[in-house]
């Protein structure tokens, strides 16, 4: 543990049914400037980097969605250039998070064209509920669900890692346990890592029905299920791609830490803009 802490690797602890319950870092990171600047972010500053990042999340779902899909959406792919294009001027929050709305709910009800019809998957049930959790009613929305869970967990930890507060954010409100930082992060990334190891999984047959189990209104996944889904979210972790802003190639877990430390240079002053990570 020693080893890693010099190294500055955090430690973390899950429980067997794959709950995040804690980590272990080295010392605490020593930029009292960056965490005074984020605390002090005001409202105009914060809805300049939300603005950003929502536009980013938009621009990311809207790809995925012109590259995937197997039968053509133009009005949504429109639709949803149209809204990017909107996302600058926006301004309060208020609006910011209406305009989120629109673009999820014309990116969801075309979710299931991006799936094969031979998938393993029962799908058919994701057009009917739409985006739901809490509990998901259905394999995919079940496997969103267990995706982004994995996503918020690693920008939590990186962020720490990068100095930062993962639970004082600029769009999503602080609470209790809420950590507000990793989910205003996690957006941009949800296209492309969350959404396209979904895909993937679903397409390339590697989990099916067996993999879950509905009762209660509610769907989980089973412990084979589970493995399946981690392999597959740390495959596309692993993945090499081109980062648009600086152009050398990046795996998406490095890409995690390239925008915290965005993110970070942006709030003390280092550059003028947060860039988010937008696919080509």
């Amino acid at each position: 543990m020693r080893a890693l802490f010099a190294q500055e690797v955090p430690i973390c602890w899950f429980t067997y049914g794959g709950w995040f319950t804690g980590l272990a870092h080295g010392l605490p990171a020593k930029n009292v400037d960056l965490r005074r600047a984020q605390f002090g972010v005001g409202h105009d500053r914060g809805l300049g980097v939300a603005r950003r990042i929502v536009e980013g999340k938009i621009r990311n779902s809207r790809t995925l969605l012109r590259r995937n899909a197997r039968e053509e959406a133009p009005h949504q792919v429109e639709s949803l250039a149209q809204i990017a294009v909107r996302v600058p001027g926006v301004g309060s929050f208020e609006s910011l998070l209406g305009m989120e709305g629109a673009a999820a709910r014309l990116y969801f009800s075309c979710f299931t064209k991006m799936i094969s019809p031979n998938t393993n998957v029962p799908f058919d049930a994701f057009d009917v509920n739409g985006r739901s959790r809490r509990p998901p009613p259905d394999p995919v929305n079940c496997l969103l669900s267990f995706i982004y869970a994995l996503l918020v967990k690693d920008l939590t930890v990186t962020a720490l890692a990068v100095g930062l507060d993962p639970y004082v954010g600029v769009y999503h409100r602080p609470r209790f346990g809420r950590p507000a930082l990793a989910l205003d992060l996690a957006e941009e990334f949800r296209p492309l890592i969350a959404d396209s190891t979904v895909l993937q999984l679903a397409n390339n047959g590697e989990i099916g029905n067996r993999d879950f189990l509905t009762r209660a209104g509610g769907c989980q996944l089973q412990p084979t299920g589970r493995r399946v889904a981690l392999r597959a979210y740390e495959r596309r972790m692993s993945a090499q791609i081109k980062h648009p802003l600086f152009g050398y190639r990046v795996s998406y877990r490095r890409a995690l830490e390239v925008q915290c430390r965005l993110f970070a240079a942006h709030l003390v002053g280092e550059i003028n803009d947060y860039s988010p990570m937008v696919a080509r």
